[in-house]
Order: structure tokens, then sequence, then C-alpha cells
């Protein structure tokens, strides 16, 4: 009885630790590739944010959203611009740049308690695709590619690395 509860608890807390919005991320086998030129697991495919707790990825990923300090003047001058914002991140976790950018960004979106459900992440492998077509027709050069986007129209992009700050080059978006 004891290991039936058990295995029940395992399930319930996997499906909830990897729910958002309703959406299972799966970090599964079917998301969570071997890189063949380092032989390092990678994300690819559609996922949320919880997916970087594995361990895989928790390591990087955990100590730059902790190290990193948030410009509050400048993040909350535009948090009342995000209102009807969504935000879509191509990244890769084999990518310098990604492990880089995306932390910050995700630390200053939770600052400005930015809900999870207008935030789209796609983990796309070296030749910029995802699991099938999830990049076409966005354009993607080098990653990490932030868009934004109003009313389903982009409005602009960070592409590899902010040109000053993650927040001050959300602000120039936001303001057009």
């Amino acid at each position: 009885m004891k290991f039936l509860v058990l295995i029940s608890f395992s399930f319930l807390f996997g499906t909830v630790a990897f729910a958002q919005n309703g959406n299972i991320c799966s970090v599964s086998r079917d998301n969570i590739i071997i890189d063949t030129s380092n032989h390092q697991r990678m994300l690819l495919g559609y996922c949320n944010r919880h997916a970087f707790q594995d361990t895989s990825f928790s390591w990087w990923f955990n100590s730059v959203y902790d190290m990193y300090e948030i410009d509050s003047t400048t993040a909350l001058s535009f948090k009342d611009k995000l209102d009807d914002i969504k935000i879509t991140i191509v990244m890769g976790t084999w990518c310098s740049d990604s492990r880089r950018v995306v932390p910050k960004l995700l630390k200053v979106l939770d600052y400005l308690k930015f809900p999870g459900n207008k935030v789209s992440i796609l983990a796309i492998g070296r030749n910029k695709k995802g699991i099938s077509d999830e990049t076409d027709g966005m354009k993607i050069e080098l990653i990490p590619t932030i868009i934004f986007y109003r009313d389903n129209l982009e409005i602009g992009r960070i592409v590899e690395s902010p040109k000053e700050t993650t927040e001050k080059d959300i602000l120039k978006i936001l303001n057009g």
C-alpha cells in the first residue's frame, strides 16, 4: 500500500512540477536528446521554464538566474507596458549565449510578475530547428532570439545578446 501511495505521489508531483497553464512540458526522452557534437543532453521543442530544473540544465540556469542583479528602476518603468505583450524565446541549451541571456530575461519577467502563459520557450538544435517546423517563418539566424508580440504582431526582438542590458533593450522595444 505504501508503495502504491509513493508511486501515485511521484506521478502527481511530476505532472504538477512540469505543468504550465495546463500544458505538460515534455521533459521526456522525446524532448531531451543527445547532442552529437559534444555528447551532452539538450532540450528540443517547446517546453516551459521548469525544464531547466533537469540536472543537465539547472547547473547553468540557476547560477546565472541567481547571480543576475535586476535594474529594477528600468524594469519598473516598463511594467505597465507589458499588459498586451507575448514573448517567444528561441534558444538552445547547448548555446553559451542562450545560457547567459535566457535566465536573466526570465528573472526580469519573474520580478515583474509577467504571466508564464504569455511566454513560449522553443529549444532548438544546432541546425536551428526544433522537433519539426516550429521555427518556420520566424527568421531565426542567431540564438537566443527573443521575439516580442503585441496583438500577434512582432514589435521587436533581442537577437543573441542585448545591445545594452536586458531591461534597457526591452524598454526600447516596448517604446517602439
